[in-house]
């Protein structure tokens, strides 16, 4: 008797991408933003929606980046089967190189094939659990005083970890606002320190830190048992990360705004982290990044994805954590009042919440399980 050909894992699934639509937005932004790696305030919020419709009818949504350099690649896309991840993967990939980051159109894409196969994205994705533990991210800069006394609310609304900026002019100011917080919240709130010394702003000169200067600061942060400490050099810095991951006991995050899948894995198979912190909507898109985060793991390494774009970002940052890996925590940008829930998910019916508990909940709904405001895209839409 002949053996029967083994089934592909998603077999053809009978849609046909029909047509890829991209938008802009523009929530003015009053009083502005002061953001902790911004010199200039942010009068202003932009979000890029990508739609992927099928010949059926069904609509995939991403949101992230810009879509810079996707003009004229459409036909790349249409006409195929939505459920070929790999391949729309590897066109991204191509188009990566040569023009931009696109990768919201992957997030569409699953967005779109959680909705054909009627499973939510993190079950596609494993499904290890439907929910994940939110730290608290903060964007703003506040003196020690007020550091520590926005601490105390994110402690009482149910956050079981915070993570505070620096770059207050001299790494001894923020140290002082840490102190502050730790004499707040004692040991109830775990913390991270973003160091903000990875990539600047077009507009910023400043230079980054050198070895010594991140090796004094970890030494604070020993002292303070903070959790990690993220960005404490240049992104290409590899060596002196390595060097200082052996240096302090504080763990050592990067990979943040990381442009290439490559230099992913340098980053840990150099042995430079602890914790491995792309994010979806900026590189890889969540085809991408499964990889990474599966040779996180097998590195015992923590992975962990950064998600400062919008509630969209971090909900599909969600579903690969919470569905592939075996994050401790994941990043939930939020620093009232300048950074609230109605400013960063502003182009979503409902807000992408914590619970009581610090705990983002995915549900059942197929795909993401997000939706789009119309109404305030409508007003908001500027291209």
């Amino acid at each position: 008797m002949n053996a029967q050909p083994s089934k592909p894992l998603l077999a053809a699934s009978g849609h046909k991408i029909a047509g890829i639509a991209i938008s802009h937005h523009r929530l003015p932004l009053a009083p502005a933003f002061h953001a902790s790696w911004d010199t200039k305030p942010r009068t202003h919020f932009d979000a890029t929606i990508v739609r992927v419709t099928t010949d059926t009818g069904l609509v995939g949504v991403g949101s992230g980046d810009r879509m810079l350099g996707f003009d004229g690649h459409e036909a790349l896309f249409v006409g195929q089967d939505p459920l070929a991840l790999e391949r729309h993967y590897r066109v991204l990939a191509n188009i990566d190189f040569h023009y931009g980051r696109c990768w919201p159109l992957d997030l569409a894409l699953w967005d779109l094939a959680g909705k054909i196969l009627n499973v939510p994205c993190w079950k596609l994705l494993g499904g290890r659990s439907s929910r994940i533990r939110a730290y608290a991210s903060s964007g703003t800069l506040r003196d020690p005083r007020a550091q520590g006394e926005a601490a105390e609310r994110y402690l009482a609304q149910g956050f079981g970890a915070l993570k505070l900026r620096f770059r207050r002019g001299h790494w001894r100011d923020d140290v002082r606002a840490l102190e502050s917080v730790r004499r707040h919240v004692d040991s109830r709130l775990e913390l991270m320190v973003d160091c903000n010394q990875g990539w600047r702003m077009s507009w910023d000169t400043e230079a980054p830190w050198t070895f010594k200067d991140a090796l004094a600061v970890a030494r604070e942060l020993e002292r303070l048992k903070v959790y990690w400490m993220e960005e404490p050099l240049h992104r290409s810095d590899h060596a002196g990360m390595r060097m200082l991951r052996e240096a302090t006991d504080v763990r050592i995050a990067a990979g943040e705004m990381t442009r290439q899948i490559h230099e992913l894995r340098d980053l840990i198979t150099a042995g430079s982290v602890d914790v491995v912190q792309p994010d979806a909507a900026l590189v890889g898109g969540i085809t991408g990044l499964r990889r990474i985060a599966i040779m996180a793991e097998e590195h015992q390494l923590v992975f962990t994805p950064h998600t400062w774009t919008n509630g969209m970002g971090v909900t599909a940052n969600a579903h690969l954590a919470a569905g592939l890996s075996n994050a401790p925590f994941l990043e939930f940008p939020f620093d009232p009042p300048e950074w609230g829930l109605e400013r960063r998910d502003f182009m979503m019916t409902a807000p992408l919440a914590a619970d009581r508990e610090g705990w983002i909940a995915l549900s059942e709904a197929p795909g993401m399980g997000y939706a789009l405001d119309e109404d305030r895209l409508r007003s908001t839409r500027i291209d």
